[in-house]
């Protein structure tokens, strides 16, 4: 138990420690109707400071943390069109928050990064678990692997600076 301890006080430097973090700024942002900045930077000085309830990211996690929020900001019309294509029979103010804003976050990586979709979608399942009902951890899979095999067949989306559009809200 002690070298546990001891490991968890250590800066984590995972990718699925960032892509928590991220989630958690997202649902913040959504829950206060606060920009994503603004809840990024309040997250990232309680993490500094000592807060707990957020796991010390090394700088290559924080800056991942920081790629995967910024990104899903400037992208995410494109983000929520993707996902209102893949969901049948689910209107986004039917599902859960936690759900939703776990399958942005994973939509804008598999749609707009180089990360190969089964680590990303093991990711997201975890946090899902964690965070969500009883059942999101099986939407969120079931969801993202419909997206993923359906991008395997689709030309893959360009990524490019998003100017013309601006960031999303």
């Amino acid at each position: 138990m002690t070298r546990r301890r001891e490991r968890g006080q250590q800066p984590v430097g995972t990718r699925r420690a960032a892509r928590e973090f991220a989630f958690r700024v997202l649902f913040e942002a959504e829950r206060g109707k606060l920009p994503l900045e603004t809840v990024f930077t309040r997250a990232e000085g309680d993490m500094r400071e000592g807060d707990d309830t957020f796991a010390q990211l090394n700088a290559e996690a924080l800056a991942f943390a920081r790629q995967l929020v910024d990104g899903l900001g400037e992208r995410r019309a494109d983000v929520d069109a993707a996902l209102r294509r893949t969901i049948r029979g689910w209107d986004f103010e039917q599902m859960a928050q936690t759900d939703l804003n776990v399958l942005r976050l994973a939509t804008y990586e598999m749609l707009y990064t180089p990360e190969p979709h089964p680590p990303v979608i093991e990711s997201a399942v975890r946090i899902a678990r964690k965070f969500g009902g009883e059942d999101s951890g099986r939407f969120v899979n079931g969801v993202l692997g419909g997206l993923s095999r359906s991008l395997k067949t689709a030309p893959r989306l360009q990524q490019n600076t998003g100017a013309e559009d601006g960031p999303q809200e």
